[in-house]
């Protein structure tokens, strides 16, 4: 597969930006553990912990955006006063619907973190990353660079999966993590708030990740890209401008050779 150049710029890397799925986290991981770990739980969680404020909150934002989605391929709403059984299906059958569809809800992600804290602190969970992550991350906050995390999954289970990897905690190497309240992923937006949140020109910020639609956001905002490929990763396209590294070494081995070191 042809592969862009890099660019040569010599503009100062101050801060790694990376995405979790595919990058960071085999794919796998997220859609063979994680999410079916949530799924069959969601329902038993939210009975459990219906009188949270946290999780009445998370469950209003569920109805709420139920009621707006005419997308979702549901039965009507069940209207009641208290979250009684008839409601209770209706947002375990909302968030199948947006877990089999791979819509990027901030509230059902907020709910699955919940979920994902309590098999992590239980050691059901165990996060996998791959194996140049740790050493790599150690690396970068050696050299002076701020190392963020930004996914469509929550900021609590972002903490979480880097807190319980099977290298360790890694929460120790990261500055910052962001999740879709500062915006999806695909909108340019979300990077300009990014960088204006950690205090850094955009071009000072590479963002890593396997999907050409976030690349091509950050891009136009002005962000540094790298296209992640991994095992198990969808397949890329014959060619992208964005420069394809294989492993997070090579990100490293990228920086020295432009003299992009922060």
């Amino acid at each position: 597969m042809p592969q862009k150049r890099a660019r040569t710029n010599k503009m100062l890397i101050s801060t790694m930006l990376l995405d979790i799925e595919g990058t960071t986290t085999p794919v796998d991981f997220v859609y063979k553990i994680l999410f079916p770990y949530a799924r069959v739980r969601l329902k038993d969680f939210i009975t459990r912990h219906k009188a949270d404020e946290e999780v009445r909150a998370v469950v209003a934002d569920l109805l709420a955006a139920r009621a707006q989605d005419k997308s979702a391929d549901l039965p009507p709403l069940h209207y009641s006063y208290s979250l009684g059984e008839g409601q209770m299906e209706d947002i375990v059958a909302y968030c199948h619907w947006l877990m089999d569809h791979d819509r990027k809800l901030t509230p059902l992600k907020t709910l699955q973190g919940m979920i994902w804290e309590k098999g992590y602190r239980s050691g059901e969970l165990k996060a996998v990353v791959f194996p140049d992550v740790a050493p790599n991350l150690r690396r970068w906050r050696e050299q002076g660079k701020a190392v963020c995390i930004y996914s469509s999954g929550s900021v609590l289970a972002q903490k979480l999966l880097f807190e319980h990897t099977e290298q360790g905690d890694l929460t120790k190497f990261i500055y910052d993590f962001f999740d879709t309240t500062v915006g999806h992923k695909t909108e340019h937006g979300s990077y300009r708030r990014i960088a204006e949140s950690v205090r850094r020109k955009p071009s000072e910020i590479l963002f890593i990740s396997d999907v050409i639609a976030e690349l091509d956001a950050a891009r136009s905002a002005g962000f540094q890209t790298l296209l992640c490929a991994r095992p198990g990763n969808s397949p890329l396209p014959d060619s992208s401008v964005h420069h394809i590294i294989h492993t997070f070494d090579e990100a490293s081995a990228l920086d020295r050779k432009m003299n992009l070191k922060g």
